[in-house]
């Protein structure tokens, strides 16, 4: 099973992951969601590196985080990708209030996509939460993005113990 899941950069996700107090899990459940850890990985829409973000979004996310000479090549370096997937993540957290469904949701489909289905009756019932999710892919991709993080978390219980401090 563990083939089925592979485990890479665990010290990077760990400490990006802290860094914006998210479960080191859920990254990995989202990395093998988006690319299953190839960091060159380029997408239809030109989506790039481990945590597919698109140029536009890495720049913003980039200049949001104040980093300095960025720019869109380096998204298949492991590091800066994982960097600034994880603080996007945590920003679309922030956004719907903690709420994962909604953030995974706009990961995939975008935030503009995520405020339009809940002011939408057939897809929100309370404008909060989601009772659908109108897209096909963003409702396989959020179902697999939960899959894989509790799979990761079944097979590597102990992942994360003893790195970093």
């Amino acid at each position: 099973m563990k083939v089925l899941y592979p485990v890479a950069y665990e010290h990077t996700v760990l400490e990006h992951a802290r860094k914006n107090e998210l479960d080191p899990y859920l990254v990995l459940g989202l990395i093998k969601a988006e690319s299953n850890f190839v960091c060159d990985a380029q997408s239809h829409k030109d989506a790039k590196g481990l945590m597919q973000l698109t140029d536009s979004t890495a720049e913003w996310v980039a200049g949001k985080m104040g980093m300095e000479g960025f720019t869109t090549d380096q998204l298949s370096d492991p590091e800066v990708n994982i960097s600034l997937g994880c603080w996007y993540l945590r920003h679309l957290l922030n956004s719907y209030d903690g709420d994962q469904t909604l953030a995974l949701c706009a990961y995939n489909a975008g935030s503009g996509n995520v405020d339009k289905w809940l002011s939408d009756s057939r897809y929100s019932s309370n404008g909060e939460t989601l009772d659908a999710i109108p897209f096909p892919e963003t409702e396989n991709y959020v179902q697999n993005t939960e899959k894989y993080t509790k799979q990761y978390k079944k097979l590597y219980p102990s992942l994360f113990d003893g790195l970093g401090s």
